[in-house]
């Protein structure tokens, strides 16, 4: 598969090129690490900005979640009616000499 060519094409400018087996001049590598430089920048940008919505997202799904369980706690009032529960059926009860 590695020896096998890519069709030739009429433009100049659209030939493949395998620069470590083709002999370039020092301006060709120049310009192709240019071409490199600025795609890679290109694509750097897309991610940044991908990358940063995610994370807002992320951080708003955590935000709500820690929110929410913030507010279910606040109501839950289990506990406090055990208590009184509890102290109700204390004082209710019979007084004997174990209680």
């Amino acid at each position: 598969m590695a020896d096998k060519k890519p069709p030739k094409s009429d433009a100049p400018f659209a030939t493949r090129i395998d620069p470590i087996k083709d002999t370039l001049s020092r301006e060709q590598i120049h310009f192709i690490r240019q071409v490199e430089l600025e795609q890679w920048k290109k694509k750097t940008s897309k991610l940044r900005t991908r990358n940063v919505v995610t994370g807002l997202a992320i951080g708003a799904l955590v935000l709500g979640i820690y929110g929410y369980t913030f507010y279910s706690v606040s109501q839950e009032r289990i506990m406090d009616e055990i208590d009184e529960e509890a102290k109700r059926s204390r004082l209710q009860g019979p007084k004997t000499g174990a209680n």
